[in-house]
């Protein structure tokens, strides 16, 4: 069963967004998404300063055996891209919910993230496509 931390908000397209209290926000892959693509090979981020818009796609994971638009849970201007990835894709694997986050923003409208599944909805969404 794939790892669903209680304290992230989820979308249906298995990216996660952790809220911190100053108005930004980290986003990454789920356990659920880095296991199913297998290896990642490469992860492409937005650039720092460019808007991002929830639901719509903000990057791209690509793996030994596919690769898939990594989409943003939320709206926001990014404020930071974790540069280890460049090097260290397989952080994705290893650490999916630490240091393979993969960008950060400040967020435009933090009741969006009201909207997003919490961590009991996602895992039924998980168990569903299982």
């Amino acid at each position: 069963m794939s790892e669903t931390p209680p304290d992230l908000k989820y979308i249906e397209t298995h990216q996660w967004v952790r809220a911190a209290d100053d108005g930004t926000a980290t986003v990454g892959i789920t356990d659920f998404a880095q296991d199913q693509l297998g290896d990642v090979v490469y992860v492409g981020v937005p650039e720092v300063g460019v808007t991002v818009n929830g639901g719509e796609e903000a990057g791209i994971a690509e793996s030994v055996k596919s690769a898939s638009d990594v989409f943003s849970p939320v709206t926001g201007e990014v404020i930071e891209v974790n540069d280890a990835l460049e090097d260290e894709p397989e952080l994705v694997n290893e650490d999916p919910y630490g240091d393979g986050w993969l960008f950060r923003v400040r967020l435009e409208d933090e009741g969006e993230l009201e909207g997003l599944m919490d961590s009991e909805a996602y895992a039924a969404h998980v168990a569903d496509a299982e």
